[in-house]
Parts: structure tokens; sequence; C-alpha cells
């Protein structure tokens, strides 16, 4: 079979090293007889440095931002725009492969689609623009919510596939124009065997400087990460459980108000801690004590999500404590991976961990390590990326009835 390309817009992407979602490179770059260039922005979302391009990620220029205000908008929009001055360059594209949020990268992704004659695949990480009228900050009745729920649906109408991270976000997807037939479930994942590591767990306590029964988490600290709820049961627990130690690992657009809060509480069981390179999680993993997942109390997430920073725990057979009710909570409990709480549950969550002991831990982390390597391993999801890379891209009749002649990549 000859080699074929696909071209993946993802303003957030980062190379497989770095802190943050490496899942297009991961999984594009294992692919057998497809070739990839991912689009990324050149400022990485967690620690908001600047990032080159590396292997198949290939960097635009995006305007800088400091919050949720305006200039975040502007920093959509300018990667939309370079993405897609970028994208026309790009030769030989077979298909066309847009990842949100948000949604200006799908319209990229369309237009370039459009321009190349070729199939169009939009993923939904994210139900956007639900996500934000579910955390406040979008009304329904808005003119912004009509306008971008009309740019979601006709994204999803004018797909030749639609990929969902989350089982849940199969049905609001198809209610919203994608057909049933052209919605596919590809989740996120890790390799246990990327998590392996020779050092002794004790010496890397002492390195990294843990103490006690420690507790880590390990991602963006943002508004829809809840982080809020952690200081608040870290607040509860620290006369009850004086043994257990928060470490919050990672940067993000809300991390500063979080670390202004954790010292006006005056709570000695947290910890921040930089964001550290990719390479590094499995060793901060294995010195680790519990993987924590905490998000806020958002009614998509009980459905619509699919975290990474709980595979990655759950692939370095680290037990796993979750806040998320829904699917994520029901895939603990099918891994038998760990305990499951309501999102202001982690207080008892933190108590029944605790009284679990060692062993029972263990047993947990064996659970999600074995349920990983079986069903969610980046292999298995990169065929399953590729059938479907082949399927959009055989059908001719789908290709020709809406583009034409594609001649011209």
């Amino acid at each position: 079979m000859s080699r074929r390309k696909v071209l993946v817009l993802n303003h957030f992407a980062v190379p497989a090293g770095a802190p943050g979602g490496t899942r297009h490179v991961e999984l594009f770059g294992r692919l057998e007889h497809w070739d990839a260039t991912v689009l990324a922005g050149n400022r990485n979302l967690l620690t908001r440095g600047r990032q080159r391009d590396e292997g198949i990620l290939k960097t635009v220029w995006v305007s800088p931002y400091a919050s949720n205000g305006p200039s975040r908008v502007v920093n959509w929009a300018s990667y939309a725009l370079t993405a897609f001055v970028a994208g026309i360059r790009e030769r030989g594209v077979d298909v066309v492969y847009a990842s949100s949020p948000h949604l200006l990268a799908g319209v990229a992704g369309w237009a370039l689609a459009r321009l190349k004659r070729v199939p169009l695949i939009i993923e939904v990480r994210d139900l956007w623009p639900q996500v934000l009228v579910d955390m406040g900050q979008l009304s329904k009745s808005s003119p912004l919510f009509r306008v971008l729920k009309g740019i979601e649906r006709f994204l999803f109408r004018q797909a030749d596939a639609v990929v969902v991270l989350a089982e849940g976000n199969i049905a609001p997807v198809i209610a919203d124009g994608a057909p049933a037939k052209r919605v596919t479930f590809i989740p996120n994942g890790a390799d246990p065997d990327d998590f392996d590591v020779e050092d002794i767990p004790s010496d890397l306590r002492q390195e990294f400087g843990m103490e006690g029964l420690v507790f880590v988490y390990a991602g963006a600290h943002g508004p829809a990460n809840g982080l809020e709820l952690l200081l608040e049961a870290a607040g509860e627990l620290a006369g009850s459980e004086p043994d257990v130690r928060f470490w919050l690992v990672g940067d993000g657009v809300a991390k500063g108000s979080i670390v202004a809060t954790a010292r006006e509480m005056e709570l000695d069981n947290v910890v921040f801690h930089d964001p550290i390179p990719k390479q590094e999680m499995p060793r901060l993993l294995a010195a680790a004590d519990v993987g924590l997942h905490v998000l806020a109390d958002v009614p998509l997430f009980r459905h619509g999500v699919s975290p990474n920073k709980l595979f990655d725990y759950m692939a370095a057979g680290k037990p796993v404590l979750t806040n998320t009710p829904g699917e994520v909570a029901r895939l603990v409990e099918q891994a038998g991976s760990g305990i499951a709480v309501p999102p202001d549950g982690l207080v008892d969550g933190v108590h029944r961990m605790a009284a679990a002991g060692p062993g029972q831990r263990a047993r947990w982390g064996a659970n999600g390590r074995r349920f990983m390597a079986e069903h969610r391993s980046r292999a298995a999801l990169a065929q399953r990326v590729e059938a479907l890379l082949n399927e959009v891209a055989s059908d001719s009749q789908i290709s020709e009835r809406r583009w034409g002649s594609r001649r011209h990549r």
C-alpha cells in the first residue's frame, strides 16, 4: 500500500516528551501506512513557554494570553489563521483531521479540506459551547452561544467522520447534526510500558522530597479542573489525616489564584510543583502513592470527558481517586483501579484510600495497569485511527460528491 498523508490541526498539541497533550503526536506517529503533520501553536498551554518543531509536530505562531478574557479569544483566532496558512503549504494531503477545543481549529480544518478537496475528520475533545455554559462562562441566550452552536452544527454536518473521546458525547454529537454512521469512539489512552522505571521508589521519594501518603495531581491548573475543591478538602483533612500530602504538578491560567488561596488557608499539606517534562512523569508517579483526578462539578463532565491524567495514573500502576461521577467513575469501577466519589466527596475518598492500606492500594494499581494494557494502549488506539483514515480516504463517492476532483491537494 502506498503511503498517504494526514494533516492534523490541534492548537494545544505538544511533542511526546513535553508537558501537555501528546495524544496526536503519539497516535499519528504510530501509523503504519500514513505520514502525518501535526500543526500546533508555538506556546505550550501548560507552561506558556515557547515550543518548536519536533518530529511530526510543526508549530505556528499564536498570540500570547494570560487569562480567560479577550486575549484568549485572539489566541484562538491567531491559531486558526496561521494554521490555515501553514496548512495550505502542506503538499500531498489526503485527509484533514481537526481537533477541538476550540471550534476555530475546526473551521480552519474545514477550510483546508475544502480547498484541498479532501475528506474532513472533526475530533471532539470537549463539547463546545456547552462546556462554557455548564461552567457559567456563557449563557444559552447569548448571541455568542448561538454563533458557536451554529459553527459546531455546521462542522458536524460537513465532516466525513466525527471522532469522540468519551462515549457519553456520542448522543449529543448525533443530536447536533452528525450522522450516526459517521461517529467513531477513539478515547485517550496510555501505554503501561512507558511508565516503567528502574529507580527504587524510596530513592525517588527522597529525590522529590516526598513525605507521608502522597496524592499527586499532574495536569492543568484551570477553571475546569476543580482544584478549589481539592484545597477545601485539604483544609478539612489537615487535622484528621496528618500524614497525607497533596502534590499539585503543572501550570495554567488559574495557578496564581490557587497558590494564593492555599497560602491564605495556610495549607501545609499542599505542595505546588512546576510542570515537569513528560519523560519525567513515570519517575514522579513511581514516587507517589495515589493518582488524584479532580474536575469541577460541571454536568457535562459526567459524560463528556476522557482524562489523560487518569489514564497516566492507571498505566503507571497507581491507585486512583476521582471526584468525577458518571463515565469516569464507571471506568474506574470497571477497571477496579481505585475509588470514585461525588465532586464534593474528596474528604471521604482520601479517608477511604488511606484506610485501605498499602496492600489494597497495590491491587487497585495493578488492576488499572492491566486494564490499560488490554483496552487503552496507544498502539491499539493508533490502529483504530488508521482504520478510520483508510475508510474516509477510500470513500471516493463522499469525496467526489462534496469536493469534486481531488487532483490538487
